[in-house]
């Protein structure tokens, strides 16, 4: 498949990235600078600029079959809401409709001594915002008018690393709840590009 990743330097980003190349996808890369990249790849394209920059959002976004969302907070600040917004409008635009969000914080999922007051000393101190910022990018995902899967790393992680995913949830539409490390959200995102059990079909869109 041909995927766009946004969030492409981010920490799943770059996995997602890599294991997409792997799977044998064709892969543009969203990010400030190519030379974060890294890699190389002939399967590899890098679309380079700020992702509120509505002509470089849509040059990345034109002729994917899906696009892959893993924003962080951004050196300049462009926060993860407004970022997602730019990438929804212009995948309406372009007329790509299969979107897969990674939202809410994965702090703790690979830090399991972490206690329970230090946990809620970084997110009082640290994440409220954060989190409200990953709550308003979850509604604009679900306004839009695409076919959406949101993958939601379960915030604070007990316990060792595990690849036991928490699937299935008929009662939380949102998203999916999963207790895992890194690498198993990147994969996780990539498998959704063809399992669409946890698909939500906008409403008039041919799947």
């Amino acid at each position: 498949m041909k995927i766009a990743v946004f969030g492409a330097t981010s920490t799943v980003g770059r996995l997602v990235v890599e294991q997409a190349l792997a799977e044998g996808h064709e892969v543009t890369a969203f990010t400030r600078s190519a030379a974060n990249i890294g890699q190389r790849h002939e399967r590899l394209h890098v679309v380079e600029g700020n992702v509120l920059d509505t002509h470089s959002v849509e040059r990345a976004v034109t002729g994917q079959d899906a696009v892959l969302v893993s924003l962080g907070a951004g050196r300049k600040g462009v926060i993860r809401a407004e970022g997602t917004r730019a990438v929804l409008e212009a995948m309406n635009r372009a007329g790509v409709k299969r979107l897969i969000v990674q939202t809410t914080l994965g702090v703790g999922d690979s830090k399991p001594n972490l206690n329970f007051v230090w946990k809620y000393l970084m997110f009082g101190m640290l994440l409220r915002a954060a989190y409200a910022d990953h709550e308003l990018q979850e509604v604009y995902v679900q306004a839009s008018d695409l076919d959406w899967t949101i993958v939601r790393p379960s915030a604070f992680t007990d316990g060792p690393r595990t690849r036991a995913f928490r699937r299935g949830f008929p009662g939380d539409e949102k998203g999916l709840s999963l207790k895992i490390s890194r690498a198993d959200i990147a994969d996780f995102m990539l498998e959704q590009l063809n399992d669409t059990t946890y698909l939500h079909k906008a409403p008039g869109i041919s799947n």
